[in-house]
C-alpha cells in the first residue's frame, strides 16, 4: 500500500504496455509527473513476457519495428533521452509456403529480387509490387512525420498535409480501397501461393482478411522487415528492462500489481481507484483494451458504446506455445524468424499457419547456456474457446499446441524432442493473466469500416481523458503504439 495523501500527478496512465509506457516516457519528458498504474508484476502488456526455468518468453511481439535512425520508434528514444536499445537487427525472415519457400529480405533490392524470383516477373506482378512499394513509401514516411488520424480539427488536416507532402497528395485516393481489391484489379486474386503470402502478412500486422483489409494499412504491414525489425538483447525482457529504469530515473513513477477499477472525477480532479489505494491526476491516459476502458468511467462508456457495438465481431484471439529446448533442437537455420503455411486449401489459423521466434544464440538472458527459447503462435477465432469446460479446454489447447510444434518442424525437424519448458497459452490464459476482455489481443481486424478516419480516435470527447493503445488508430503492433504515444503526448503538450 502507498499513502494517498502523496498521489497527486498531472497524468495518470492506465496500463504498462507499450502505447502506455511510451505516452508516459514522453510526458515525463516533456516536465510532466506521471504515474503509470500496471496490473501486472510488470511491464510489458502484450508486448511483454514471461519467465519459466530461466528461460524469458515473449509472449506478443518478439521485435521491435522502426527502431533504428530516422524511424518512429528512434524517435521515442531521442525525444526522452534515452539511449539507442542494443539488439540484433534482423536481416529478415522465412516463410514456409506448401510448394516453396521465400526470404522476406531486410533490404529493398534483395526482396524485390526474391519476390520476382518466386513469384513472377509478368507486367501485373510488377504493378502490383510497384503499387504497394509506392504506397509504402509515402505512408512510411508519413508516419515518421507524425501523421495524424483520425482528422480532428484543421490543426490535424494541416498535419497530415505536411506529413504526406505534395508528392504523396494521389497516394490519398487509396485511403479506402482494400488489399483484395487491388489483386483483382491486377489480375492477381488467384495467384494461390501470393495470397497464401499475402494473407498471412496482413493478418500479422493489421489483424484482418487479404480482402477487407484497407490497403494502405496492408501495405505498410507488408514492408515492416524493410523498415528494420530489431530483437533486443534478453528480448522483451531486456527492453522493457532498460525503458522501465530510463522511465523512473527521469522521475517517473511505475505501480505494479495496481489493476484499476474504476475512474472519477473530471479533468483537472480526476481520481483512478485500485485495489491498493486512489491516484488524484489531472489527466489521465487508458493504454487499456476499449471495452475495459468504456467500463471503468459512465461518460467514457457512452463515448467508446458506437464503436465497441461496431467491432464487436471484429476481434480475435491467439494460441501460442512457449519451448525451452536443447540449442541442437533449432540449429541449421541461418534467419531466426519464420512464418509457415501447412496447406493453401485450410483458412488461416489454428495452427494452419504460425509465426515461429527463436531467442538468439548466446543470449543468456533469454535462455540459459545450450538452450534457446522457441516461441510458436496461430491466430484463432474466440468462439470456439467459449463455453468450454475444462477438459474440451486442455483437449483443444492440445491440438493445436502439437499442431503447431508439428508444422515447426519443417523449419526445425528435431523441435520440442527434449523440452525443458513446453506451455501452451490460449484466449483463456490471455483473458486470466493478461485481463484481455474474452481474451481478445491485437487490436480489432482492420477493414475500411473501422480504420484510419473511423478509427477509434484517441481523443473521445471526455475532457482530460485520453486513449491510445491498439484500441485506437494506427492499431496494432509496437510501431502503431509508439506512433500513437506521440499523438497524445503532443495533442496534451
Amino acid at each position: 500500500m502507498f499513502r494517498t495523501d502523496v498521489q497527486d500527478y498531472d497524468v495518470a496512465v492506465l496500463g504498462g504496455g507499450l502505447a502506455g509506457m511510451a505516452t508516459a516516457l514522453r510526458l515525463q519528458a516533456a516536465g510532466r509527473s506521471t504515474v503509470v498504474l500496471e496490473a501486472h508484476g510488470h511491464a510489458g502488456g502484450c508486448a511483454g513476457y514471461y519467465r519459466r526455468r530461466g528461460f524469458s518468453f515473449d509472449v506478443g511481439a518478439t521485435t521491435l519495428v522502426d527502431f533504428e535512425p530516422g524511424g518512429v520508434g528512434a524517435e521515442l528514444l531521442d525525444a526522452t533521452g534515452m539511449p539507442p536499445v542494443p539488439g540484433e537487427a534482423l536481416p529478415g525472415y522465412r516463410v514456409w509456403l506448401p510448394d516453396r519457400t521465400v526470404t522476406l529480405h531486410r533490404d529493398h533490392d534483395a526482396w524485390h529480387a526474391e519476390r520476382l524470383r518466386v513469384f513472377g516477373g509478368s507486367d501485373r506482378h510488377l504493378r502490383f509490387w510497384a503499387l504497394l512499394d509506392h504506397l509504402a513509401s509515402t505512408f512510411w514516411r508519413a508516419s515518421r512525420a507524425g501523421v495524424r488520424l483520425p482528422v480532428r480539427t484543421p490543426a490535424d488536416a494541416w498535419r497530415d498535409l505536411r506529413a504526406v507532402g505534395l508528392r504523396g497528395l494521389p497516394a490519398g485516393r487509396h485511403l479506402n480501397a482494400t488489399m483484395g481489391g487491388a489483386l483483382r484489379r491486377h489480375g492477381l486474386r488467384g495467384d494461390v501461393p501470393l495470397v497464401a503470402l499475402l494473407s498471412m502478412l496482413v493478418e500479422d500486422t493489421v489483424h484482418g482478411t487479404v480482402d477487407r483489409a484497407p490497403l494502405i494499412n496492408a501495405a505498410l504491414g507488408i514492408t515492416i522487415r524493410g523498415a528494420g525489425l530489431t530483437r533486443a538483447h534478453g528480448g522483451m525482457r531486456g527492453f522493457w528492462r532498460r525503458l522501465v529504469a530510463h522511465y523512473r530515473g527521469i522521475g517517473g513513477h511505475l505501480r505494479t500489481a495496481h489493476r484499476v477499477a474504476r475512474v472519477t472525477g473530471a479533468a483537472g480532479a480526476f481520481h483512478v481507484h485500485t485495489q491498493r489505494g486512489t491516484v488524484r491526476a489531472r489527466h489521465v491516459v487508458s493504454a487499456l483494451p476499449a471495452a475495459t476502458t468504456a467500463a471503468l468511467d459512465p461518460s467514457v462508456g457512452r463515448r467508446l458504446a458506437p464503436y465497441l457495438e461496431r467491432d464487436a465481431t471484429a476481434l480475435g484471439g491467439a494460441v501460442m506455445v512457449c519451448l525451452g529446448v536443447p540449442e541442437s533442437e533449432v540449429d541449421g537455420q541461418a534467419l531466426t524468424h519464420h512464418q509457415i503455411l501447412a496447406g493453401y486449401d485450410e483458412p488461416l489459423g489454428d495452427g494452419n499457419n504460425m509465426f515461429v521466434s527463436v531467442s538468439a544464440p548466446g543470449d543468456l538472458d533469454s535462455a540459459p547456456a545450450g538452450h534457446r527459447a522457441v516461441m510458436l503462435s496461430t491466430h484463432t477465432a474466440l468462439p470456439a474457446w467459449e463455453g468450454l469446460d475444462d477438459a474440451e479446454h486442455a483437449a483443444r489447447a492440445k491440438w493445436v499446441g502439437d499442431r503447431l510444434v508439428d508444422l515447426a518442424r519443417r523449419a526445425y525437424p528435431r523441435l520440442g524432442e527434449r523440452p525443458v519448458v513446453y506451455e501452451v497459452g490460449t484466449p483463456r490464459a490471455y483473458e486470466r493473466f493478461a485481463f484481455r476482455p474474452g481474451g481478445a489481443v491485437g487490436g480489432v481486424r482492420q477493414t475500411t469500416r473501422n480504420s484510419n478516419q473511423r478509427a477509434v480516435p484517441h481523443d473521445i470527447g471526455v475532457p482530460g481523458f485520453w486513449l491510445v493503445g491498439d484500441s485506437t488508430w494506427p492499431g496494432l503492433g509496437t510501431v502503431a503504439c509508439v506512433l500513437g504515444s506521440r499523438i497524445v503526448t503532443e495533442k496534451m503538450t
